[in-house]
């Protein structure tokens, strides 16, 4: 199958793409947008990937589900493009990155200056109906970024993974932590930002593993 994708990664999860599960779920999304609006738009559901090839990535940042209020989903996680109000989480993480290593807010929320450098922006959903959270789970999307998740981890050394939730914390079953590390804390939603997510100066925690290892630090 001929997927439209940044040409590293197309190489790197070649023995995804002719799979029964990723030949049904390139179904489904075809009808859902096809019938129905969906985010992102079709042409940004693999934004994530053309944005930070394989090789680059430093930082993986696990989300769960685009956003799915018109306009807001661009296809990286948490991400909103300039000139749309930040999201709750969104605007907590920059709160975060703020505390932690002293850096302004921005003015917009367009984290694509993030993936630039190296941090992987991937929500373990694609894509979503408009106005309907998670209608697009169990429909295969999982088992391609857990796929992806598990590539990563095995093809590559010193990565620096951020999960942040239950959810994104399940997903260390399949990383080494033995070589990256693994971050993890509540999500940056409002419902528990304060009991964990504030404070955990993951930011400044990324930065010094990177550093150690060589590598440039991110500017958050």
């Amino acid at each position: 199958m001929d997927v439209k994708i940044e040409e590293s990664w197309k190489q790197a999860l070649a023995p995804e793409w002719e799979k029964p599960y990723f030949r049904q779920l390139t179904d489904f999304v075809r009808r859902e947008y096809a019938a129905t609006t969906v985010f992102p738009p079709a042409g940004k559901i693999f934004a994530a990937f053309d944005a930070c090839p394989f090789d680059e990535v430093k930082v993986v940042l696990l989300g769960q589900d685009p956003y799915h209020g018109p306009g807001q989903a661009n296809g990286l996680c948490f991400s909103v493009a300039p000139g749309v109000p930040f999201p709750p989480s969104l605007r907590n993480i920059f709160q975060e990155v703020s505390s932690d290593t002293g850096a302004p807010v921005p003015a917009d929320g367009d984290l694509s200056r993030w993936a630039a450098q190296g941090v992987f922006l991937l929500n373990a959903t694609l894509t979503v109906r408009c106005h309907a959270a998670g209608s697009h789970q169990r429909q295969g999307w999982e088992t391609f970024t857990d796929a992806v998740i598990s590539t990563l981890s095995a093809r590559r050394d010193n990565l620096v993974f951020l999960l942040w939730g239950s959810y994104a914390i399940s997903k260390a079953r399949l990383i080494d932590p033995s070589r990256h590390l693994v971050l993890t804390s509540p999500h940056p939603s409002p419902l528990s930002a304060h009991r964990g997510f504030f404070g955990n100066a993951h930011f400044s925690k990324a930065n010094a593993y990177l550093t150690e290892h060589g590598r440039e630090p991110i500017r958050w």
